[in-house]
């Protein structure tokens, strides 16, 4: 896809932030959807493992462009964005055939701050790693930098704490 017209990138700017509106909301709407008979029990453990490796990733495209290794890099974050897709794929099948599982820990002063600031974060990242990700695609690379002084530690943040969240959770899991 060519974006080079201003009108084009405009476009691509509101389909960015449109999908970062939707896509929060999408999710907690279907919350209320409870799909009964279907046993997903084991996806928390792999959406888990998406986000430990999406952040692995994460680290090393960013050792690949500090090396100028520009291919690598684009690669890997390409990898990133499909982990990240694959992951909430997984999220969304596993919440509506799931019911919540309620933490039972000592470590709830913990454990609540983080999840609150996993799940706000990564609502917070859809149109920052898209917009990020947009001025790389259409070669303004300074704007690119800029953005991804915000979107690289974001994207981390999440996708680690989705890890931990899930280490302190998995036990409470029936």
């Amino acid at each position: 896809m060519e974006l080079s017209k201003p009108k084009d990138i405009a476009k691509t700017k509101k389909l960015i932030y449109a999908v970062s509106i939707i896509v929060p909301i999408a999710v907690a709407a279907l919350f209320g959807i409870k799909v009964k008979g279907v046993d997903l029990s084991f996806l928390p453990s792999v959406y888990a493992t998406i986000n430990g490796i999406t952040g692995v990733l994460l680290v090393f495209a960013v050792l690949a462009i500090k090396k100028k290794n520009v291919k690598v890099h684009r690669l890997l974050i390409r990898a990133c964005l499909v982990l990240s897709l694959l992951f909430l794929a997984c999220y969304i099948a596993y919440h509506i055939t799931s019911d919540a599982t309620p933490y039972g820990g000592t470590l709830g002063a913990l454990y609540y701050p983080l999840l609150i600031a996993h799940i706000l974060l990564s609502v917070l990242v859809i149109p920052i790693v898209l917009l990020t990700y947009l001025w790389a695609w259409i070669g303004d690379y300074t704007k690119h930098k800029k953005w991804t002084r915000f979107a690289f530690p974001i994207w981390l943040f999440v996708a680690v704490s989705g890890v931990v969240v899930y280490l302190m959770i998995s036990p409470y899991y029936t």
